[in-house]
């Protein structure tokens, strides 16, 4: 189990404006907050089958840690507590109780995981916990009229589904679709996503559908099947080890359909280059944050303050990784929330505070890609990018499309 405390401060050269006084002594404050210090909790997949999703963690803990440097969120400093839930239900409701209850933190932040999330869910909101920001994009984490406390943050899987959707309708027009999904909620999103943005042609274009479960060693054998269904378009929904093992089998078999592979296995670095960049190229994607290993974004001033904080506070981390630059732009989400709540540090606050976000523009996102919520908005991102790999790295298809 890892349990590592870190501290969190912004960078100014993120533009983030935070107040480096001390902190009111007349702030208001629940249980993990003070005039000095903010506790936050989160759960990451450190062990097990999603453990590539690790480094999320690792970043936002360094970020955290440049910030603390640079004198904390209006003079207050966080004690950020992860705990490692190797991607089991099970283990994250064991390890959240113990963030609500024995540390007693101000809120939760990046859980990562939609059947991790889930597990978690009613729990936290019968308590009142803020479970801000989660790292899936199921859409059951925009419900604020049935839970109030929790909030998304990156696209959902059915606007993304939709897109894909949109693509075959618009460019394969002898589409047999062949799907591979993990065996859950977060699977069973992109899939509706994909059949609601095919409208009246779901039966005739969709020919196979093939689920996977989390603790299967491979996928070698649905790969095979969804060859044998002669379908000519794949829908890989899969996390990242997954996603790696369908795309080197596809291409062992010599099967060689029109490849849409989900964005949040879309990293060159941990997804493509396993598999074999020559074994990727021409897989569509679509991506809302900037890919590390494309050299258009080199001269950017976001991209070069992002390098340097890697060098100086992650040089472990793989500055190709595109969920390093994830972390980034989440944290830097929250920062932006925490800034804005002043010294006003209740439970309350802090969601209204971020349900009241207008066009933020954060680092390492794609240019034209913006923040946005609302008290019945719980979907802070709604914009993405079709993409195409090059053998090298993800072009850009068209124009960053919205949810529709």
């Amino acid at each position: 189990m890892i349990n590592r405390r870190t501290t969190l401060a912004v960078a100014a050269a993120l533009g983030l404006a935070l107040a480096s006084a001390s902190a009111s002594a007349a702030g208001k404050y629940d249980v993990g907050a003070d005039d000095t210090t903010i506790k936050i909790g989160n759960t990451n997949p450190y062990s097990g089958p999603a453990s590539s999703y690790g480094t999320i963690g690792h970043a936002i803990s360094a970020f955290f840690d440049m910030v603390n440097d640079q004198g904390g969120i209006n003079g207050r400093k966080i004690d950020f507590v992860t705990l490692d839930d190797g991607y089991s239900p099970p283990k994250t409701v064991e390890q959240v109780r113990k963030l609500v209850e024995q540390e007693e933190v101000l809120f939760l932040f990046q859980t990562l995981g939609t059947p991790t999330n889930s597990a978690i869910h009613k729990y936290v909101n019968a308590k009142g916990v803020p479970h801000l920001f989660v790292a899936t994009g199921a859409t059951k984490w925009g419900q604020p009229d049935k839970y109030p406390w929790t909030m998304g943050w990156q696209p959902t899987y059915t606007t993304e589904g939709k897109i894909y959707a949109r693509y075959i309708l618009d460019n394969i027009p002898d589409a047999k679709i062949g799907i591979l999904f993990q065996n859950d909620d977060y699977g069973k999103d992109y899939v509706t996503g994909i059949k609601m943005g095919l409208g009246d042609r779901v039966e005739d274009l969709i020919v196979a559908e093939l689920p996977y479960e989390v603790t299967d060693p491979t996928v070698d054998s649905q790969i095979v099947s969804l060859k044998s269904s002669g379908a000519n378009v794949f829908y890989n929904v899969t996390i990242p080890k997954f996603a790696a093992q369908a795309i080197r089998k596809a291409y062992d078999i010599g099967w060689k359909p029109v490849h849409f592979l989900n964005s949040v296995s879309a990293s060159v670095k941990t997804v493509l280059e396993p598999a074999g960049l020559n074994k990727a190229e021409g897989i569509l994607s679509t991506i809302y944050l900037k890919d590390p290993t494309d050299p258009q974004w080199a001269d950017s001033p976001d991209f070069q303050a992002w390098s340097k904080w890697m060098d100086d506070y992650y040089p472990d981390g793989n500055k190709g990784d595109t969920f390093n630059g994830y972390a980034y732009a989440v944290a830097n989400t929250l920062a932006h929330v925490l800034e804005r709540c002043g010294d006003d540090l209740t439970r309350a606050n802090l969601m209204k505070v971020a349900s009241s976000i207008t066009a933020l523009e954060l680092p390492m996102m794609l240019p034209g890609i913006t923040i946005t919520t609302g008290p019945d908005d719980f979907y802070p991102l709604e914009q993405m990018q079709m993409v195409r790999f090059n053998g090298v790295k993800w072009e850009e298809i068209g124009e960053v499309l919205s949810a529709f």
